[in-house]
C-alpha cells in the first residue's frame, strides 16, 4: 500500500484528529512559558481540496465540508474551524485548502513556542520545507518518524506535545507503535503524547489497548469515534487517539464535544463514540 494523504485530506478522521490537536495545544497555551511541538509524520503541511486526487473520492465532503455548514458550533470546534478558514481567507464559504497538523498548530503558536517537523518521504519533505521558508520557529527534518522520537526527545523545553500519526502502511504498525511510544515516554515522562490510529475492527484495537497499558505506566486516555459499525476489517470505520499524560480537564472538554461530532459526521447515525482511561 502506497499511502498518500491527499486522497483523504479533510475527511472525518482528519476532523476528529485535528480537533483533539487544537484542544491539546490550547491546554499548553494556558501557561506563559514556551513549549515544543514534535510532529513525527508531518506530511506536506496543507492539501489542495480541488486537486484531482482529493476530488477522486471527495472524502472531505464527509468531514470538513459538513463542519463548515453547521450553524451552531461547540467552542472547541469553532476554534478548529477558524484555523482552517485562515488558510481559505478568500473563499471561507467554500474551502479550497485543508491544513495538515503543521499549519494547524503553527497558527496557534506564540513567539516563545517552537515546532519540530519530520517527514521521511523525500518529495513531501521538500514541499513541507517550502511551506516554512526561513522560519526560525519551525525545524523541518528529512527523517524517519520513529527515529525522531529518539533524536528530539527530550526537548530543551520542559513542556510540549508529540503527535504520532503514521500512514499505517505496515500490517504490524500497531505493535511497533506500542514499543516506540513506550520508549519515547521513558525518554520524556512529563511530555504529552497524542497517537492517532485507524479503526477497522474492534478486536485488534482491544489488543492494542492492552499492550499499551502493560508497557506504559503513565495516565493513558483512549478517545474513539466511529461512523460505521466497526466489524468490517476492509474499510475505515472510525478512528481513535491515545493521549499519554492528558492535560487537566482535557477529558471533560472532549467528552462534551464527542456526541456533537458523532451526530454531524456519522452519515447514518451508525458507529459509536467514547472516552476511557486505560
Amino acid at each position: 500500500m502506497n499511502y498518500r494523504h491527499i486522497y483523504h485530506a479533510g475527511n472525518f478522521a482528519d476532523v476528529f484528529k485535528h480537533i483533539m490537536l487544537v484542544a491539546l495545544v490550547q491546554s499548553l497555551l494556558r501557561k506563559d512559558n514556551g513549549f515544543c511541538f514534535l510532529d513525527t509524520h508531518a506530511g506536506i503541511g496543507f492539501y489542495d481540496l480541488l486537486s484531482s486526487q482529493a476530488q477522486k473520492g471527495k472524502e472531505f465532503m464527509g468531514g470538513i465540508a459538513k463542519i463548515n455548514t453547521q450553524e451552531k458550533l461547540p467552542p472547541l470546534v469553532a476554534d478548529y474551524l477558524a484555523c482552517v478558514k485562515k488558510l481559505n481567507a478568500t473563499t471561507p464559504e467554500k474551502l479550497q485548502c485543508y491544513p495538515g497538523s503543521p499549519l494547524l498548530v503553527k497558527q496557534l503558536l506564540r513567539p516563545q513556542d517552537r515546532m519540530v517537523l519530520t517527514e521521511l518521504h523525500e518529495d513531501d519533505y521538500l514541499v513541507l520545507k517550502r511551506v516554512f521558508p526561513h522560519d526560525k520557529q519551525v525545524g523541518v527534518h528529512h527523517q524517519d518518524g520513529y527515529l525522531a522520537l529518539k533524536a528530539f526527545l527530550p526537548p530543551k523545553e520542559r513542556r510540549g506535545l508529540v503527535l504520532i500519526d503514521p500512514p499505517y502502511e505496515k500490517p504490524d504498525e500497531l505493535s511497533d507503535l506500542v514499543t516506540a511510544l513506550a520508549n519515547a515516554v521513558t525518554r520524556w515522562e512529563t511530555g504529552i503524547f497524542a497517537l492517532w490510529y485507524p479503526i477497522k475492527e474492534s478486536r485488534s484495537i482491544a489488543r492494542f489497548h492492552r499492550a499499551l497499558k502493560l508497557k506504559i505506566a503513565r495516565p493513558l486516555l483512549a478517545i474513539e469515534l466511529t461512523i460505521f459499525p466497526d466489524n468490517q476489517a476492509t474499510q475505515l470505520n472510525g478512528n481513535g487517539m491515545i493521549i499519554v499524560n492528558p492535560p487537566w480537564q482535557f477529558e471533560q472538554e472532549i467528552q462534551a464535544v464527542l456526541p456533537w461530532l458523532w451526530r454531524v459526521l456519522s452519515p447514518h447515525q451508525e458507529g459509536r463514540y467514547g472516552i476511557q482511561l486505560l
